[in-house]
């Protein structure tokens, strides 16, 4: 439920256009909404300032509608993480202006919203190309929350120069994610050179060492530059929430 919705109920109410025990109706699902295979958590908007996103791995695409079709009520928008093409098409008979951006995994309902600030930007950061799947789930997470993004891709320690060559665009943003595999030193090395936050993504991409972005992982939590925070292994939604905080306060 976003407040959006809330304050035309209580508008409403002050009006004289709605009885209370209307508003109450339209607030009964107030904290949550259970709907058999899940409880919708419709109060979190209001707790937070950020609805609940549906993680849609491991849900079946029927589950998946059923969800979106619960909060398109009371939520002007609404994000799918970890989405695929047959999730989308469920979706699409519930919510026939949602999009799918592939490289994200995301399913989006709602128009993207204008930036809430007018300057400053999060940037975010890949050490390579394999990293981009990740690095979007956390660039398109971050504009749908209101954040201005800037994408710098494939600047790797593999070839530093190239991070150099970014380095002024990097220094402007107001905070960096930084998505990293193979060993992750494109986070220490970053957390170097700027003087605002750096939230570090570790992905699973690499060869057999890598194990999967556990040793990503534990370069990153070993990161000898200050400011550096590290989220979970390919976890660009949970840095998009993290930086989306830092940068505008929601």
């Amino acid at each position: 439920m976003d407040t959006n919705y809330l304050k035309d109920i209580l508008q409403q109410v002050e009006g004289r256009q709605m009885t209370v025990n209307q508003a109450l109706e339209a607030l009964k699902n107030l904290p949550y909404e259970d709907i058999g295979y899940a409880n919708i958590d419709q109060h979190r908007n209001l707790r937070t300032g950020r609805a609940e996103v549906i993680f849609g791995e491991g849900k079946t695409p029927e589950q998946i509608a059923g969800i979106v079709k619960h909060m398109m009520k009371t939520n002007a928008r609404i994000l799918v993480t970890r989405a695929d093409q047959e999730d989308y098409n469920m979706v699409l008979k519930e919510a026939p202006q949602a999009n799918y951006i592939e490289t994200a995994r995301i399913i989006a309902v709602g128009e993207k919203p204008e930036p809430v600030q007018t300057d400053g930007a999060i940037a975010v950061l890949t050490a390579g190309t394999s990293d981009i799947p990740v690095a979007e789930e956390a660039a398109v997470t971050a504009e749908y929350f209101g954040n201005r993004v800037d994408r710098i891709y494939d600047v790797g320690v593999a070839g530093i120069h190239r991070l150099f060559d970014k380095l002024d665009r990097i220094k402007d943003a107001d905070v960096i994610i930084v998505v990293a595999g193979m060993e992750g030193a494109l986070a220490s090395v970053v957390g170097g050179l700027v003087e605002v936050p750096v939230v570090a993504v570790p992905t699973s991409v690499g060869y057999g060492a890598n194990f999967g972005g556990l040793a990503a992982l534990l370069s990153m939590l070993n990161c000898c530059a200050n400011g550096v925070g590290v989220v979970n292994i390919d976890n660009g939604y949970g840095a998009a929430c993290l930086a989306s905080k830092i940068h505008i306060g929601k």
